[in-house]
């Protein structure tokens, strides 16, 4: 073999190293995946998350709603403390230096017990093993995404992870997972890697937990139970997902989880530190999927698109021009295919934007532009103060056939829903949450807001001419079980 010869086959075997190297992702110097330099860059961004609360269990006695009963047997008990706590994980993604305030994402269901119970603690472990009490910033259980805060030390070394951009993921991308699975200290800040399995999944049921705004990452890293709030990477380091949830028949995981797209979480954590609330902007129609038989009826070229099937009075919608049969195909630049990228579309826009909106109407294509407004039910409650019984027992209330309800896919005639509950009110400390729907205020049935704000008015103020101290409600919990709760009045 001449010399020339040597020549080219070493050239061609370094070529071939170099081509392998860089299939698999390795550091051709280091001969190392860059995954390494990923976690040393923000692992310890990661936290973990303890949340500890009592919560007031009512028994689930039918005769000791009997005032009769209860004269003769006073001392069965009816309420119970019990003590929960929740393990998960979360990442600091803002640092503010002259304040030391560290500000923490996480999902809204690690830390939403933290906001309806009394005597809560919110314990957050740093990867040095310090660990700092929390407080809550703001809760989302529309998206599942949640802040809190703590302050540390001055010679505390904080690291932020860095915000990514989830709008040009691709399937087959590089996914790294960081967190604490199953709530273990010694497990902590595990790292796991896969890749962009799926895009955009909606209408997923992860039973009380399930978020009205859905449009999960889906992933095979592997993710645990108390992985729920830690960040999901790229392979620049850059976070682009929220791990949240997993389908799996074992409890563990199956190579299937999701992850809340990190440009989603950004829309409402601005909100979140900003006010404590998201506020979203509201188009005023109702979507309808387009299925096959839809297309043909309407002469389409797709089953994509949403069909407006009502359009409701002074809503943006109406003033806009928007009429009931048109199919809207793009909002704000970006195609809508589904009901989901819909409402996420609409979720992620600010109040008072003026957005364009492609519609196909008699089989034209056209545009029109809309400008957003606020939910109704949300100005009404910012221009009207709530009332003193309100203020007492801690829970706002809105009709079956309100805005949180349809939100919400709550259907019924009966009662009212609870859309918030005050912290450490009452109703929070009795375990009362939103998506409750209130049947009754001791034994007068309610049907409507003002019949609930009068029933507990007359309810807390005969407690005065009395020595009791308690206010039973009927209520219907998110699995359409009806319970009696208390709330207790010092």
């Amino acid at each position: 073999m001449n010399v020339w010869k040597q020549i080219s086959l070493a050239l061609a075997l370094v070529s071939l190293m170099a081509c392998a190297n860089a299939n698999i992702g390795l550091d051709s110097v280091q001969g190392r995946s860059p995954v390494v330099q990923v976690v040393r860059n923000v692992s310890e961004a990661v936290v973990q998350i303890k949340v500890e609360s009592t919560v007031t269990v009512r028994q689930n006695n039918p005769l000791m709603n009997d005032d009769f009963f209860r004269y003769f047997f006073p001392q069965m008990p009816q309420e119970q403390q019990r003590p929960v706590t929740s393990m998960g994980s979360g990442f600091i993604f803002e640092f503010q230096p002259d304040t030391r305030d560290a500000y923490i994402m996480t999902n809204n269901h690690v830390v939403d017990s933290g906001s309806n119970s009394s005597n809560t603690k919110i314990t957050v472990t740093l990867a040095d093993k310090k660990t700092y009490q929390a407080t809550i910033v703001g809760l989302d259980p529309n998206t599942d995404v949640a802040v809190i805060k703590i302050t540390v030390d001055e010679d505390e070394r904080i690291t932020v992870a860095p915000l990514g951009d989830s709008g040009n993921l691709e399937i087959g991308d590089w996914a790294i997972a960081i967190g604490n699975p199953f709530g273990d200290v010694g497990l902590a800040r595990t790292v796991t890697l896969g890749v962009i399995s799926a895009l955009g999944r909606s209408n997923l049921n992860f039973g009380n937990n399930s978020p009205i705004y859905q449009d999960y990452i889906q992933t095979d890293a592997a993710i645990n139970p108390g992985n729920s709030g830690g960040p999901l990477l790229n392979i620049q380091g850059q976070v682009i997902g929220v791990n949240a949830a997993i389908t799996s028949t074992s409890g563990g995981s199956i190579g299937i989880g999701f992850a809340i797209p990190i440009n989603l979480a950004k829309r409402v954590v601005d909100d979140l530190i900003a006010s404590g609330k998201v506020s979203r902007a509201y188009l005023g129609i109702s979507p309808q999927e387009i299925t096959p038989d839809l297309m043909e009826a309407f002469s389409l070229t797709e089953v994509s698109g949403v069909l407006i099937a009502s359009v409701e009075e002074n809503s943006p919608a109406s003033q806009a021009g928007l009429e009931v049969g048109d199919v809207i195909i793009e909002l704000n630049g970006e195609r809508v295919p589904n009901v989901a990228k819909f409402r996420i579309a609409v979720a992620i826009s600010r109040i008072g934007d003026s957005i364009p909106v492609k519609i196909i109407r008699n089989n034209e294509e056209r545009t029109v532009s809309v400008t957003l407004a606020a939910f109704p039910d949300e100005a009404a409650t910012a221009e009207k103060p709530s009332t003193p019984s309100q203020r007492e027992h801690g829970i706002t209330v809105e009709p079956m056939d309100g805005n949180y309800a349809r939100q919400n896919n709550l259907s019924g005639t009966a009662g009212v829903v609870v859309s918030a509950v005050a912290n450490g009110s009452p109703a929070a400390q009795a375990g009362i949450t939103p998506g409750f729907v209130i049947l009754r205020v001791g034994n007068t049935p309610v049907n409507s807001v003002d019949e609930f704000t009068e029933a507990m008015r007359q309810a807390i103020g005969n407690l005065e001419n009395s020595r009791r101290k308690t206010i039973s409600l009927l209520v219907t919990d998110r699995n359409k079980r009806n319970f009696y709760y208390t709330l207790r009045f010092e």
